[in-house]
């Protein structure tokens, strides 16, 4: 089965100079890690919040409204793919990574199951 980790750091508590060398140093151990045992199907960080678009259907309008969002939790900052056998199993990984970051980020991890076309 496959799980999508979605990624949403504080950016108003994350360090000012962002990821220290050291966190960098770990992120590239667990992920190599999962790569090597088959979990990780793809990973990445996601552009800033001022790049980006959300697109809002409502009574049948879009609209479009273009970052930074006022909402933090709105934030997602990266994602990971991973093929594991159970919710669990996805959940410990997740716990992995937020552990790596250490006490200086406040950082949540949404894990869900990725829907299989019938």
């Amino acid at each position: 089965m496959r799980y999508m980790m979605l990624i949403r750091p504080d950016l108003a508590k994350a360090p000012a100079g962002g990821p220290s060398e050291e966190l960098m140093t770990e992120m590239g151990k667990l992920i190599s890690e999962m790569t090597r045992s088959g979990v990780l199907l793809d990973t990445a960080g996601l552009g800033p919040a001022e790049e980006a678009s959300v697109l809002r259907l409502a009574l049948g309008k879009v609209t479009t409204v273009d970052g930074p969002y006022t909402e933090a939790r709105e934030f997602i900052g990266g994602y990971a793919l991973l093929q594991v056998g159970t919710q669990e199993e996805a959940a410990e990984w997740a716990k992995r990574f937020l552990e790596i970051h250490g006490e200086d980020w406040e950082v949540v991890v949404e894990v869900r199951k990725v829907l299989e076309a019938s």
